[in-house]
Parts: C-alpha cells; sequence; structure tokens
C-alpha cells in the first residue's frame, strides 16, 4: 500500500479547500481527533471529470497519514529498511526535507501485512514528533528535519512492540506527549516534549494499535484510549484513570478509534470478533459511570476510522471478507443502513457531506 497523498491533494482543487496550504491539521483525526472538517471545506458537488490534480510525489510504502502546518505536509514511509519522514511543499509537493530511521531490531517481526510505518507525524510549534515502526520515536526541527533528540521507547519506556509494529500516534498536552505504551503501570506514557524524558506513567491496559485522543467536558479536558482489552478514560495532566470499560478481541487488536459525542455516548467497534458497543458516561460529582447501551457485531470497524454525525455513526464494517459502509444509532445501536459500494474507507467528516478514500485508491464525495 502506497501512502497516499490524494486525500490532500483533492482538497487543493477546490476553492475554499484551496488554503490547505496555509492551515493546519496537525495531528493524528485532526484538531479534535475527530476526522472532522468546517462544511465549506468541503464541495457541494464534485467536478463533472473529477477534482483537478495539481501535482504528484511518489512516495515509498507505508500507512502514515498526513499532517499539515506552514505551507509544509508531513508524512512517512519505509525505503528499505529504513522509516523515512519527509516534508513536503504543500503547493508543489517538491520534498523539503526527509528524515530516515533504521528499522533494524532484535525484536521478532511479522511484516505480512507490511513494514509500516504505521503512525502519523505530530506537529508542535517548530518541532514535529515521529514514531517509527520499531518504536523509536524522534523529535525533528519542522523547518530543516535535523534531530532534536531521540529515544528508543524499548529501553526508554518499557514498550513491548506489537508484532506487526508500533502503530499509535502521540497526542501533545502541556509539554508532554501523551503515548499508549501497554503493560502493567505504564499503559500510558507521557514524554516531555523538550527533551523525551518520562513525566509519567499510568495504567494497566494491553498493548493497542488505536491513537488516543482528547475530549472537551465542561472546562476540563479528558483523555481517552482504547487499549487491546478496555476503553477508557484518563486526566491528561496525570495519567490516572477517570473510567474504564472491558472490550475484548482476538488477539487484543483494537485498532478504531472510537466516537465519542457531545451526549457522552461513547461508540468502540474492532474486527476480530470484537464487534462494537454504545456506551453512556454518566458524570456526578466529578465521577463517571459507564452505562452499557447495547452490543452486537454488525459493525466490526477494522483498521478505518468512525464518524458521527447526529445520533448516527458510519463506517466500514468488516475485517477480512466484504465491508460495507455502515449506519448505526448510537442510542440502540440499530443497523439502519449498508452500503457495498466501497472498500474500507477512511471518512473525513464534514456533517451533512463526506469525503471517502478506500483502500483501494478511489476518492469520494458523498452524502451520509
Amino acid at each position: 500500500m502506497r501512502t497516499a497523498l490524494a486525500l490532500a491533494l483533492a482538497l487543493t482543487a477546490f476553492g475554499p479547500a484551496a488554503a490547505l496550504a496555509q492551515s493546519s491539521w496537525e495531528r493524528f483525526g485532526g484538531p479534535n481527533g475527530d476526522f472532522s472538517v468546517d462544511a465549506a471545506s468541503i464541495p457541494a458537488e464534485w467536478p463533472s471529470n473529477g477534482p483537478k490534480t495539481l501535482w504528484k510525489q511518489p512516495l515509498g510504502e507505508g500507512y502514515s497519514g498526513i499532517s499539515v502546518s506552514g505551507g509544509l505536509l508531513y508524512t512517512m514511509h519505509n525505503r528499505g529498511e529504513e522509516d523515512v519522514t519527509v516534508a513536503l511543499d504543500a503547493k508543489t509537493g517538491k520534498t523539503v526535507w526527509q528524515h530516515a530511521s533504521s528499522r533494524e531490531t532484535s525484536h521478532g517481526m511479522n511484516y505480512a501485512a507490511g513494514r509500516g510505518p504505521h503512525t502519523t507525524p505530530v506537529i508542535v510549534g517548530e518541532r514535529v514528533f515521529v514514531v517509527n515502526t520499531v518504536g523509536r520515536m524522534f523529535a525533528l526541527d519542522a523547518k530543516t528535519g535535523k534531530v532534536v533528540w531521540q529515544k528508543d521507547l524499548t529501553q526508554h519506556a518499557g514498550l513491548e512492540i506489537p508484532d506487526r509494529g508500533f502503530g499509535a500516534t502521540p497526542i501533545p498536552w502541556k509539554g508532554n506527549l501523551l503515548l499508549p505504551i501497554g503493560g502493567a503501570g505504564k499503559a500510558l506514557v507521557a514524554l516531555r516534549q523538550s527533551d523525551g524524558a518520562v513525566a509519567w506513567r499510568r495504567g494497566d491496559g494491553d498493548k493497542t494499535f488505536s491513537s488516543p485522543f482528547l475530549i472537551k467536558r465542561g472546562e476540563a479536558m479528558e483523555g481517552l484510549a482504547f487499549f487491546g482489552n478496555e476503553v477508557g478514560g484518563f486526566n491528561p495532566d496525570t495519567g490516572e484513570s477517570t473510567w474504564k470499560h472491558s472490550h475484548s478481541t482476538d488477539y487484543g487488536l483494537n485498532i478504531a478509534v472510537p466516537s465519542v459525542g457531545a451526549d457522552d455516548i461513547v461508540v468502540i467497534a474492532s474486527a476480530y470478533n470484537g464487534g462494537a458497543q454504545g456506551l453512556q458516561l454518566d458524570r456526578t460529582g466529578g465521577k463517571v459511570a459507564v452505562r452499557k447501551l447495547w452490543d452486537h457485531k454488525r459493525f466490526r470497524v477494522h483498521h478505518t476510522n468512525i464518524a458521527r454525525v447526529g445520533d448516527v455513526v458510519y463506517g466500514s464494517s468488516g475485517d477480512f471478507g466484504p465491508a460495507p459502509m455502515t449506519a448505526v444509532n448510537v442510542k440502540d445501536g440499530k443497523v439502519l443502513w449498508q452500503d457495498r459500494a466501497f472498500g474500507k474507507c477512511n471518512i473525513l467528516n464534514a456533517g451533512s457531506r463526506a469525503l471517502l478514500l478506500a483502500e483501494d485508491g478511489d476518492l469520494a464525495l458523498v452524502t451520509l
């Protein structure tokens, strides 16, 4: 699978979104971690001949997303036995800089599904933070690619590398980077952005491929992480658990990022015999109780994302067979419709409209 720049290229071809080169999408999932943009960023209709291609830039294989800041696009791909971080000019596609990191490791790895990289660059100010397939983390100068600091997370933070490679992208918070490492006493780790030192370790969740994100509740921020055996909230300042709920799959593979609405309904979905659950978070006096609303196996999101609009979540449901786009009511779990027009899709959500990027390379403008 080649790293796809098709989504970014299509966006730059339209009027309101032509300012992508000056806009910011600085982390996996975007500013809110929910893969959403303002409705004005997506066109009302598709041009008859499709979106205009502004430029093309061939890259190596990989599963990294694209981050955007200061007129540059940042992504990762592999080249031989190296994972490469690259910065491209958003207007021209020309390479501004690239940084290569070794994927050599003594750990047993299974690259049958691809060598990665699986994570997405994170931009904070003048730095870009990346984690490669075998858990080597780098702070790079955003303009030059020069290494500011680097850490081997297996030695520095106790990471046990998943046999398919590390897959969770960190999130920045108050001078730290929050990573789901997995393991007793160190499920979540906070590293200082300044020098990579460990600020704290907390939790007992299993290792995961799912990336954490932050949600705002009142005046407070809460983190949410989907581990290999459970989903849970945490205090991003300390890592202390605020709530958790069990969700098991075959092989402990929870990959898709959960959906959380303003009504505090959390929807989690997994392949590998995991299925989906709808969870209501009831908050009283600073405490959170988890109430399961529904669960079934008709919504099994493998490694793509989930979009929520109103009381409905959308996602590609399936693992190793058909994966139709599926609509599910968040309150009762009722499957509203399924459509097999596309293979597994990532969704860029703008409310009534969305862009789908399917794993076979098809890019489509749809109404949800």
